[in-house]
Order: C-alpha cells, then sequence, then structure tokens
C-alpha cells in the first residue's frame, strides 16, 4: 500500500529596512520573498528651549559658552543692553503708509506711545533668515527681551528653524538686578521698558506731595500768615 508522504514548510514573517521603506518579508524555507512595504512616519526629535532665571543665565554665557541675542525693538535695546550681545530685534517700527496703518498708529501713538514710551511696531519678517546669517543652527544661543514673551516667541521660532541649543531668562530683562552683567546704555536693564509719561509720574507724585506735605505744616504752624493768604470767604 503506498503511504502518503506529507511535507512540511517552515513559515515566518519578518522585516527588514530597505530605507526610506520597510518591507515586511515572508521566509519559505530556502527563500526570502517580499511582501508589501510598511510604511512608517518619519519622526524628528526637537530640542527643548531651555528657560533660566538671570543667574543661571550668566553661567551659560561664562561657562558653556552661549551668546546674547537680544530681540527686544531698538528703543529698548538702546536704553540698556547686555554688553558684546547681537541685536535681531523680533519687531520692528511699522513705517507703512496704508489708511488702515496710519490710523492705528495715531491711536497707538496717543495713548500707549505717550504714556509707556513704546514704539508701533510689525513683525520681523526677516527675523529667522537675519539670525541664519550669523549663527549656525548648533550655535548656543541666549535670548533675552524685557518680559519674556518676545524672547519666548522668537525660541519657538527658532526650534522650528532647526536651532538645536537655545534658552531664554524667564520673566526677561525686568528681573535682572543691577550689576549682574556688564551693560551699555543709560539706564539699568530692569528699567529699560519705561519711558513715556509713566516715567515722571513718580517724581510728579513726589513733587506734589512735598508741597502738600509744605502746606499742611505752614497752615498749622503759621495761621494768622496763612488766612492772610488764604482769607475764607464770606
Amino acid at each position: 500500500m503506498a503511504g502518503i508522504g506529507t511535507c512540511c514548510t517552515t513559515l515566518s514573517s519578518t522585516s527588514f529596512r530597505t530605507s526610506p521603506l520597510e518591507f515586511e518579508s515572508l521566509t519559505i524555507r530556502g527563500g526570502i520573498f517580499l511582501g508589501k512595504p510598511i510604511r512608517r512616519r518619519a519622526l524628528r526629535i526637537r530640542a527643548e528651549v531651555s528657560y533660566v532665571n538671570a543667574d543661571e543665565a550668566k553661567k551659560l554665557i561664562a561657562v558653556e559658552g552661549y551668546t546674547v541675542l537680544d530681540v527686544r525693538d531698538k528703543s529698548q535695546f538702546d536704553r540698556a543692553h547686555i554688553k558684546s550681545c547681537y541685536h535681531v530685534p523680533l519687531f520692528i517700527e511699522n513705517k507703512d503708509n496704508d489708511l488702515g496703518t496710519i490710523v492705528k498708529r495715531t491711536l497707538h501713538n496717543n495713548f500707549s506711545g505717550l504714556f509707556f514710551g513704546l514704539p508701533f511696531t510689525k513683525p520681523n519678517s526677516e527675523f529667522v533668515q537675519s539670525v541664519k546669517s550669523k549663527f549656525q543652527p548648533g550655535n548656543k544661543l541666549l535670548l533675552v527681551c524685557q518680559e519674556g514673551l518676545r524672547s519666548t516667541a522668537a525660541a519657538n521660532k527658532l526650534e522650528q528653524a532647526g536651532f538645536e541649543n537655545v534658552a531664554c531668562i524667564i520673566s526677561g530683562l525686568q528681573t535682572v538686578k543691577p550689576g549682574t552683567f556688564d551693560t551699555v546704555g543709560t539706564t539699568e536693564l530692569q528699567d529699560a521698558g519705561k519711558a513715556g509719561l509713566i516715567t515722571i509720574q513718580g517724581k510728579i507724585s513726589a513733587v506734589l506731595g512735598t508741597v502738600l506735605v509744605c502746606a499742611y505744616l505752614f497752615i498749622t504752624f503759621f495761621p494768622d500768615q496763612a488766612e492772610k493768604l488764604f482769607p475764607p470767604s464770606s
């Protein structure tokens, strides 16, 4: 009686990478047959922006070789900035002359500009390109602004552009104590954001307070003379 012979074929499945696609393969005793390609999403690991205080920022400059990049507008930069830093503003003065811009600039200058000394600005469309013209993506950059908001926005732009070693000072230069950095300018770093009428408000209040105190003392100690100067109304 003829026997019925059986044969056994060993099957196994694996996968291997043939960049940029990965194929599923089927092994059948003696050979490998390619199956359908397996598409995998490319993952890019992005560096995280570091946030440091003023003392830590000073160490980054002195020990780790970070370069300071000031992203404030020109007016604040001119009042005070860290010595030997680079300046690439995230916002620039808006000098456009279309009707809408003229109206907005007039309103701005009559309020924020007058009281706080803030310039009328617009985003600097060449910010990233300007930074790239000065630095390589691998350079270590410490971004600074007055309150910490612009430096954070600038850091995000540079991170997306491929810069890997970016740090910012938490809450900006307004938190930096005098003497922390060597500076250039007419005021302290923490006061560089103060301008306009608000800067003389304290002086006006002090003068008015002095006048009121002197008037009170004069009326108290020299009532006769005060009555002659300021006779009571009938």
